[in-house]
């Protein structure tokens, strides 16, 4: 796999309706299924999907428009 989540690293996407809304997330723990992180000071969990060789997650559930991690984006 060319890119996983790493504990303790920020990553971030932006919104699909706003260009100027950017969500950003703390990856807290990892297992190999699940991912947990911080948004807004609340801890959260996660399934893990690959996709092109790299994982990403919904932080926010999945539906049309989601938001979507990838460990391909994380913040320098």
């Amino acid at each position: 796999m060319s890119a996983t989540f790493q504990p303790g690293r920020t990553y971030q996407t932006r919104s699909a309706c706003d260009h100027d809304c950017i969500f950003s997330v703390t990856v807290t723990r990892r297992t190999a299924k699940s991912v947990w992180f911080t948004y807004r000071g609340d801890e959260k969990r996660a399934k893990i999907h690959v996709y092109s060789d790299v994982e990403t997650f919904y932080p926010f559930g999945q539906y049309s428009m989601a938001a979507i991690m990838s460990a391909d984006r994380q913040n320098a």
